[in-house]
C-alpha cells in the first residue's frame, strides 16, 4: 500500500489514499531530517525554494493530522472541528506550486506519531503553541522565497490565517476552559488569580491586531513600532506581528530610532 496524497488534494475526502500499487511503498521523506527543523538549511544540498515549500506542506500535514486525532478522541470539539478544514485548505493550497516548480511532494507520515493529548484544554494549549510554531517557521521560510512573488505571497497568507484566525481561536478556547478551574480557587486573593493576566494578555492581543491592521494598509508609523516594543508582552506575542511587517522594516525602523538618539547624545556632547 502507499499513501497517495495527490488524490486529498483532488478530492479533499479522505487523507490517505490506500489502493494497491506496484511498487514499493515509501516509508520515510528523502530529506526528513531537513523537514523536521522546520526551518530552511542554506547549506543543505536541495535548492531553498525546494525546502521552504516542502517545509511548508510538511508543517500543515502535522497540524491536520495533530487536529484530526484530538477530533477522534474528544469529538465534535471547537475550535478543532472548523481549523481542521483550514489546514487541508492550507495544503491543497501549496501543492500546486511545489507542482509548479517540479518540486515533489513530501510523504505524509504524521498519523502513527500523533499522541493525542490528556484533555480539550490541553488540546487548546497545545494548538496555541503550534500555531505559534507555524508563524515562526513561515518568517523563516518567507525570508528565502522573495523571488517568487506567488510563492511568498500564499506563504503570507497562510502566516496571516494562523495569526489572526487560529491563534486567536485556540487563546480562546484556554481562556474558556480555564475558567472552571479558577474558580475552584475563590479563596485566594484577587491579585494572584491567573485570570487576571490572562484577561491582560487577551487586551494585548486585541491591541497588537490593530497595529498589524495597520502595517497591513500601510499606516503603520515609528510610533506604533515604539509601541508594541515596548509592551511587557512583545516576547510573548511580539513576534507573530513583527514577522508580518516584516523583518527588513523594523530594522529600519529600529536603526532610524537608534540613528535619531545618537545624533541626540552628540549634540549633547557638544
Amino acid at each position: 500500500m502507499q499513501e497517495n496524497v495527490q488524490n486529498d488534494v483532488v478530492t479533499g475526502q479522505d487523507v490517505t489514499d490506500t489502493q494497491t500499487v506496484d511498487t514499493a511503498p515509501i516509508t520515510t521523506n528523502f530529506d526528513q531530517d531537513l523537514l523536521l527543523t522546520f526551518r530552511v538549511d542554506p547549506n543543505y544540498n536541495e535548492p531553498v525554494l525546494n525546502q521552504a515549500l516542502r517545509i511548508a506542506v510538511y508543517d500543515e500535514y502535522r497540524a491536520y493530522e495533530t487536529y484530526k486525532k484530538i477530533l477522534e478522541t474528544y469529538g465534535d470539539t471547537e475550535p478543532f472541528t472548523n481549523i481542521i478544514h483550514a489546514e487541508v485548505a492550507h495544503y491543497q493550497a501549496l501543492i500546486p506550486l511545489l507542482e509548479k516548480y517540479q518540486v515533489e511532494v513530501p510523504l505524509n507520515d504524521w498519523e502513527a506519531k500523533i499522541v493525542a493529548p490528556n484533555s480539550v484544554l490541553e488540546a487548546c494549549e497545545l494548538g496555541v503553541a503550534a500555531e505559534i510554531e507555524n508563524i515562526k517557521m513561515y518568517d523563516d521560510l518567507i525570508s528565502y522565497v522573495g523571488d517568487y512573488p506567488d510563492v511568498l505571497d500564499l506563504m503570507y497568507r497562510l502566516q496571516a490565517a494562523s495569526y489572526n484566525n487560529h491563534l486567536p481561536a485556540f487563546r480562546a478556547c484556554v481562556a474558556k476552559l480555564s475558567m472552571p478551574q479558577m474558580a475552584t480557587n475563590t479563596n485566594e486573593p484577587q491579585s494572584q488569580n491567573p485570570m487576571q493576566g490572562l484577561d491582560e494578555m487577551m487586551g494585548k492581543v486585541d491591541e497588537f491586531s490593530e497595529i498589524a491592521q495597520k502595517a497591513a494598509s500601510g499606516k503603520f508609523s515609528q510610533e506604533d513600532m515604539m509601541k508594541l516594543l515596548s509592551s511587557n508582552h512583545v516576547s510573548m506575542i511580539g513576534g507573530a506581528v513583527l514577522g508580518a511587517l516584516g523583518a527588513g522594516v523594523v530594522s529600519q525602523m529600529i536603526k532610524d530610532k537608534d540613528e535619531d538618539n545618537k545624533e541626540e547624545e552628540d549634540s549633547l556632547a557638544k
